[in-house]
């Protein structure tokens, strides 16, 4: 990157004299153009620094207003103009003018032919440009060694910085410092004292692709970063910072560094394939879990030994909360949006849920863009933590997460209750208005099924309602079963029940008694007789569909 400084302060080129304020002369050259046409500006790229004759202003020197306006507009590197051969010499008037919108103009010698000025300033440019693109090809070359031999981000970010001679720190999306060189070990602050600097005086900085900063290093003098995106993701990039690109090495080039961004590029989608594979194991194991529960006449499974991999503990105490984000008008029809923004809440959850909660493992619900948080101890602030972290990371993205509370039960075999109470209240919670960012589940009783009436509901309502009575496999739990449904169907009179059982009434009486401790409920009361009664109907019927 040449600026129109740099190549005035070449001794070669020292009889080219700055008219203008010196400080204007920082504009970025990257070609030269000869030309005596007025319009010229319609024709060239931007970043031109133009040489002429001024040859039609010769009489009428005050149209190079409208010449230099119109390179101002084109963005123009600056002009320079040759004195003695048409215009003897420049008009003040012109360089005032010059100033006042700071653009460059330069003054050529009558004895500097034009055609070998070009050629040298064009020379320059060209072996400038050859020795950058060989430089970053030579980066290249590293970064391919360094894929090939699989190095981790942390190896790769340690050499990069270390190849540009500069401290270097890549972030995840929500800022949090994922890798940085070794410089930071040398000095008496670590890489977060600069990018929470960073946040807090730049409040939209992310949204920005390459963008540079100003902030005070460890003596309060000016720092300054420049940060690059890294887009792993389409919708939350990660980023990349390198603090005071001043002093990179010459040639370093823009080049060089969007190929260390290409290259973390594709190393952070790998990284996300390859997790994605054991995630996707992961929700097949919870989609097992939930779904065993909800098929009666299952083996026993040894869900501990299974889950071990998974983050299952043995516990007395679970509970599943249904996380998911909210979506607004204008990413609700943003299937790729959705995706990478649960990407990024699962991956924010994963690193700060386990500090403040104890033995806890985080789900990608399967087909869907939703998590589930499987709490294995009892947390008094539960909701409040929740709603922290949602709050935490709203402050850093576009992201709000909300949550649905389970209740909590004792074995593993129950976590799939949990699951579905989760679930519901998640529904529950889309049909709230209040804003709010956790809600817990409340048993309906029998409304629920008439709201749903899924076979995952139906199995959830029998097997809590009816326990061991609702799909029963030993002969004595199955008489049991058909006294109730019979006791029930003459409206609870022992008489008529043994009557129709060929029973003795004490028998029968004996049976009820037993049903009503292993429900833990009257079998007489009216509330509970009708729910017994339809759990008795609809666990019938599910179990034919098996």
């Amino acid at each position: 990157m040449t600026t129109l400084e740099d190549l005035l302060k070449i001794p070669r080129f020292s009889d080219l004299k700055i008219l203008t304020n010196p400080t204007n002369a920082n504009t970025i050259v990257e070609s030269i153009e000869i030309s005596e046409t007025p319009d010229v500006a319609n024709f060239i790229p931007k970043k031109i620094f133009l040489l002429t004759t001024a040859m039609v202003y010769k009489n009428n020197q005050k149209e190079l207003f409208t010449l230099i306006d119109s390179l101002k507009e084109q963005e123009a590197a600056g002009i320079g103009i040759k004195v003695g051969r048409f215009i003897e010499t420049i008009d003040p008037a012109i360089i005032d003018y010059a100033n006042e919108i700071n653009f460059p103009v330069v003054q050529v010698p009558s004895n500097q032919p034009l055609g070998a000025l070009l050629h040298q300033l064009l020379n320059y440019l060209w072996d400038t440009k050859t020795e950058q693109l060989s430089y970053a090809l030579d980066i290249q070359k590293r970064f391919s060694d360094l894929l090939i031999h699989d190095v981790s981000i942390a190896r790769f970010i340690a050499d990069f910085g270390k190849m540009i001679n500069t401290p270097v720190i890549l972030l995840s999306p929500y800022r949090k410092v994922i890798a940085h060189s070794k410089h930071f070990t040398q000095t008496s602050k670590p890489a977060e004292y600069y990018v929470e600097q960073l946040v807090s005086k730049y409040d939209n900085w992310n949204e920005d692709s390459h963008t540079s900063f100003m902030i005070k290093d460890l003596n309060q003098e000016p720092l300054q970063i420049v940060g690059f995106s890294v887009t792993g993701n389409s919708y939350f990039p990660h980023h990349l910072l390198i603090l005071n690109p001043q002093q990179v090495p010459y040639p370093m080039s823009e080049f060089a560094v969007e190929q260390a961004c290409l290259v973390l590029s594709f190393m952070l989608y790998k990284n996300q394939k390859v997790q994605e594979s054991l995630d996707f194991l992961k929700s097949d194991f919870l989609g097992q879990l939930v779904e065993y529960q909800q098929t009666p006449h299952q083996s026993r499974r040894d869900w501990l030994d299974l889950g071990t991999n998974y983050g299952l503990k043995k516990s007395t105490q679970y509970q599943v909360v249904y996380s998911a984000c909210s979506q607004t008008t204008a990413t609700a029809t943003k299937i790729k949006y959705q995706q990478e923004e649960s990407d990024v809440a699962f991956q924010w959850l994963q690193e700060t849920l386990p500090p403040r909660i104890k033995h806890v493992s985080i789900f990608k619900v399967k087909n869907t863009n939703h998590l589930a948080i499987l709490i294995q101890s009892r947390v008094e602030d539960l909701e409040k933590i929740l709603t922290e972290l949602s709050l935490a990371l709203s402050e850093k993205l576009p992201i709000t997460l909300t949550f649905a509370l389970g209740n909590l039960y004792e074995t593993i075999e129950q976590i799939a209750s949990s699951f579905i109470e989760a679930k519901t209240a998640y529904e529950e919670m889309l049909t709230m208005t209040d804003g709010s960012l956790t809600h817990r589940y409340h048993p309906k009783g029998m409304k629920s099924l008439f709201e749903k009436m899924s076979l995952e509901d139906i199995h959830y309502f029998c097997e809590t309602t009816l326990k061991e009575l609702a799909y029963p496999i030993e002969d004595s739990f199955i008489e049991l079963r058909k006294t109730l449904q019979c006791y029930l169907s003459f409206q609870c009179e022992i008489s008529k029940t043994a009557k129709e059982m060929y029973l003795h009434r004490n028998t029968i009486k004996y049976r009820i008694d037993h049903c009503a401790k292993l429900l833990g409920k009257s079998i007489q009361d009216p509330n509970n007789s009708l729910n017994l009664r339809l759990a008795l109907e609809l666990s019938e019927r599910s179990n034919q569909h098996q």
